[in-house]
Parts: structure tokens; sequence; C-alpha cells
């Protein structure tokens, strides 16, 4: 294997132009010491938001104003550190300015109390008044919706104390990623190979079924010696929830935690509702899998194994961006202006080198343009990647561009939205120009399994996640045979019944870190269902539903999620665009079974 190049050794075009953000470290260093310098100032602002519409605009232009400073701080550092993990200096600079954020928040602590604590009346006859304050009507009416939810101000110094004791997050994550330690298997050729976090996705995709198996057994049968403990710390975090729910009026944790961007729980429940209507396609697609694995029994080992070869063809990074750009045209000329922007100025850190972040992403400040991070390894894989990060850096631009401060950053549950319009279209531009009957079945078993392991997947953990939390205020003991037992029941309804009911995958619960960011995971499903929508429309309609999809890019916070999706056509208050992508789940499938 060829030894990764060191970081000075890629070439400048390769890179990203951090300069962007600060032309050197020497004027990083000295807006750190600025920005520092800024947090008596912010602090100064307590005790007097009330005293006219004057001072509580002037205390919130400095607010967002010093967080941008902060958040442009943030990212260069971050994105040096990234750059080569290994590099000390830029590692110390991260920690330097991470340690400041966490004195700006403290800084800031005051701020939303003391609005809460505003007569509401009066805010309103401000905001109508004055015309600078009025920017922050949205904001300010956004905090004033949760106010019955807001504590006095000693139960509220007593909650965020209290977050300080739970910490079942934390011991998760130390013990799943620091003490959980996993036999090692054989490969293929008999040689030992350990078996991490990292590794397993890897394993299961052998064509050597023992591997397979033996992968398997090794992560699972390792979760169940410590399923004491691991349902202990699971109970802890879905009783964690529920304590903060019931603290400020909830009716339940679901409510409290969809609360934050306004989203009607009804979203969640029309969401496994579809799905569920939805499993016989599923079902199908699990027993295409089996009679093209040729296996006279189907196990959950056998599901990551692909069952179509992958395509030999190399991409260099020029050609990836031009597929990219070409499979893109359906978003107008506008939206590739702006790609194109991004390639030819060094958005882009695009390869590998020794001690550089793994994986990708999109990131950026407001006020510049925004970043993307690859590791890029000339394969089709990556070439979704590209347009995968480009959508979510176009989303930011466009966000950044049409939205002040304090609305330009979008909420979690649209974030994949962008993104995933952008594969959904490339894949069908791929799928338009192919010619080639074996890269055909790739490509549609590749979107395929996005299906799969997105919308279905990601609905299956929902529902989990909602009937744990339901048993626990019940006043039911969240044991660890009862966690195996629910999750084993559920997904043996989503894969059916060409799938083994193999016990082992009862614990698989207990692997998932997502659930300790309770009722999150829904989001991938409801956005990825959004995407597949609003690719369709563009298709079908054409420049008419592009403009309304750019005012959903540009929309950023200004709106609740639910109705920013609603500019661009699409209601997830109603099954509608989930039942659309799951059609064409259905409709891909068709299509994929006529090529076997």
């Amino acid at each position: 294997m060829a030894e990764l190049m060191k970081r000075k050794d890629q070439r400048e075009e390769d890179t990203w132009r951090l300069e962007d953000l600060f032309e050197t470290d020497e004027l990083w260093e000295k807006e750190l010491s600025a920005v520092e310098s800024a947090l008596p100032v912010l602090t100064g602002f307590a005790g007097r938001l009330g005293n006219s519409a004057g001072e509580l605009k002037e205390a919130l232009d400095y607010f967002y104003g010093l967080y941008t400073r902060l958040d442009r701080l943030v990212v260069y550092a971050s994105q040096r550190s990234d750059e080569d993990t290994g590099n000390g200096f830029y590692q110390d600079m991260k920690m330097r300015v991470q340690s400041l954020a966490v004195r700006a928040q403290e800084a800031a602590a005051f701020l939303v109390p003391e609005i809460l604590g505003l007569e509401e009346m009066q805010v309103q006859q401000w905001l109508r008044e004055d015309r600078g304050l009025a920017l922050y009507g949205r904001a300010l009416q956004d905090m004033m919706r949760k106010k019955s939810h807001v504590l006095s101000r000693e139960q509220e110094e007593l909650l965020s104390s209290a977050r300080e004791v739970g910490q079942s997050s934390n011991i998760f994550n130390v013990m799943n990623n620091a003490d959980l330690k996993f036999p090692s298997v054989k490969d293929e050729n008999g040689e030992e190979i350990p078996v991490t976090h990292g590794s397993y996705v890897r394993l299961l995709e052998s064509r050597d079924r023992s591997v397979r198996k033996a992968a398997f057994e090794s992560v699972y049968g390792t979760y169940g010696q410590f399923g004491n403990t691991l349902a202990a710390t699971f109970a802890a975090n879905v009783k964690e929830a529920a304590f903060f729910a019931k603290a400020r009026r909830y009716s339940s944790a679901r409510a409290y935690f969809l609360d934050d961007a306004n989203v009607p729980e009804q979203v969640y429940d029309s969401l496994i509702s579809s799905v569920h209507q939805n499993l016989p396609a599923l079902h199908d697609y699990v027993a295409l899998r089996k009679k093209l694995l040729g296996t006279d029994e189907l196990h959950m080992y056998d599901v990551y194994v692909p069952v179509v070869d992958v395509p030999d063809k190399k991409y260099s990074f020029e050609e990836a961006k031009q597929v990219v750009f070409d499979g893109l045209e359906p978003l107008g000329d506008e939206y590739r202006s702006i790609l194109k922007e991004g390639y030819e100025n060094r958005w882009i850190d695009i390869y590998e080198n020794e001690g550089k972040r793994s994986g990708a992403y999109s990131w950026g400040a407001y006020g510049t343009h925004p970043y993307v991070l690859l590791n890029y390894q000339e394969n089709l894989n990556d070439v979704f990647t590209l347009a995968h990060e480009m959508g979510h850096a176009i989303h930011s631009y466009y966000s950044g561009g049409n939205q002040p401060a304090v609305y330009a950053e979008y909420k979690i549950f649209v974030a994949e939205v962008a993104s995933t319009c952008n594969e959904a279209l490339l894949i069908r531009y791929l799928l338009k120009k192919s010619g080639d009957a074996e890269e055909r079945k790739y490509l549609l078993n590749h979107f395929l399994e996005k299906f799969r392991g997105t919308l279905f997947r990601q609905t299956q953990f929902a529902e989990f996640e909602l009937k744990a939390h339901e048993k626990e205020a019940k006043g039911e003991t969240l044991t660890f045979e009862a966690l195996c037992s629910l999750y084993l029941d559920i997904n043996q309804k989503y894969f059916g019944p060409s799938m083994e009911e193999d016990q082992e995958i009862g614990r698989e619960w207990a692997r998932i870190p997502h659930f300790y960011t309770p009722f999150y995971v829904y989001q991938y499903a409801t956005g990825f269902s959004a995407a597949i929508a609003l690719s369709d429309k563009i298709l079908e309609e054409g420049q008419t539903a592009v403009e309304k999809y750019k005012e959903f890019l540009k929309g950023g916070c200004s709106k609740d999620p639910i109705d920013l999706l609603k500019t661009a056509g699409v209601d997830l208050s109603t099954p509608e665009p989930v039942d659309r992508a799951l059609k064409v789940f259905r409709e891909l499938l068709e299509e994929f079974k006529s090529l076997i």
C-alpha cells in the first residue's frame, strides 16, 4: 500500500483556501484577543434589555455580531486542525477557541431568560414601533412561543445543574468507544482482522459468509456481555428526557424534543404509518436479496454484502466535477454557477493526506463562502459524496447570502434535504445516460440501498425509540431483555418473512449512539423523503419547481422548517411526501427486478 502524502506535499489547488477566513494565523490570534475582550461588553447588557426597544436591539446586534466573529474563529481553527490532526499547533488553536466559545456562552446566559421576563405585549409594541428591532421579530416570537415552558430563574439554574448530573450519553460514549473490545476474526485469507466500529461494516461486506457471520457474532456477543449495564445506561437517558420534559411542562419527551423546531408530533406518527403501509415493498426487496445471494436462509449479517458488482471505472476529480455539474442541470444555470464557483475558488479540500480527518463534511462561517472536506478516492461512491456535500454547501451559500445572521443557520430537520436532492438528481441522470446493463443494475441497487438504509432503517429506529419512551412513561422497566425483545419484534416486522430471526440483532439498539439524542433519528427519514419528493418535482415541473426550491434554500430558519418546505411544495404535515418517496422506491425495485 502506497504511503499517504504529507500535508505539506499537497498541491495548493487541491486544498481549500482558508485564507478567505483569515489570511494569516497572526490575524486569527489578533481577532481571538479582540473577541475575548468584547465579552464583558456583552455581559454589560444584563439587566438593561427591558429599558427600551433601542437597548434591546443594541444588545441583540452586539450578540449576533460577536457570535459571527466567534464562528469564524472556530471554523478556521477546526478546519486547520482537520487538515492534519497530528499538528499540535492547530490542535492548540482549536482548544483555545473552544474554551473561548464556552466563556461566550456563559457571558450570554442572561439573554434569553431576561427577554422571556419581559411583558409580551411590551415586546410586541416595540416591534411595531422600532423598525430596527423588527428584524428580530421572528426570533423574539419564537422565544415567547416557548415561554410557558420556561421556569423561574432559580428553577432554571437548578435544571442547568441537573444537566451536569445527567451523564448517560457520556457514559455510553466512553464505554462504546474506549472500553468495548470485540474479538478479532479471520478474513478470507485466514488472517486475523481486528473488529472495530470502523471495520465492522467492511467485514459485513465480505463475499465470504463465514467472515460476515463471525464479525456479526463478535460485535453482538460483546454487547450481550454488557447488556445489563447498557440497558441501565439507556434507561437512564430515557428517564432524563422524561424528567426535563415534565419539568418544562410538556406532555411527553417527544413533544419536548420536537418543539425545538416547532415540528408537529403528527409528522412523526405519519412517517411511521406510511412506512408501515409500504413494508411489503421492503419485504419484496429483502426476498430479492436472498435470491441474488443464492442462500437457503437470509441472516442479518447478509444485509450489507453487495449483490451487484461494483463498476471498475475510475473517476478523476476533474471527471467527477463534470459528472456532478452535468447531473445537476435540472437545477438551472444559477445553481450550477455557484457549484462552478466552489470548484474554481478552492472551497474543497480534495485528497487524503497523513493525519487528515476522515470522512467528508461541509461547514463554514456566516459572511464567507462554505467549505467542503473530502477524502476523494476516484470511485463512483465518492462522486456521489461530492454531489452530497456540495448540496450542503450551496444550501449554506443561499441561506447565508439571503438571511441576516440571526436566521442564516437552517434547522437539523431540513439539513439533509439539499444534499440528498443532489444525489437523487445525479442518480437519475446517470441512469438516463447509462447504456450498460451491469452499471444500471449497480446504480439502481445503490439507490435502493439509500432508501433501505435511510428511509426504512431510520424510521425503524424512530419506532423503537418512541415505544421505549412510551414504556418508561407507563412505568415499565427497561431491562436488557425487554429492550431486546422490543427491538427484535420491530426488526422482524421491517425485514419480513424472508429474514431469519437472529436473536443477536435484538441487541442492535445498544450500539446506536443517536438514541442518546432523543427523537433525532426520524429527521433523517423525513429529510430523505422531502428530498426525493423535491427531486421528482424538479424533474417533472422544471423551472417553476426550481424557483420554489431555491426559495426554500434561501430561507435559513426564517420560518419553521415545516413551513419552509411548504414553500417548495412539500408538506410534511401530510403523508404525501413520504408516500411519494416510497412510490419511487417501488418503481425502482420493479425496474431492478426486470434486469435480474
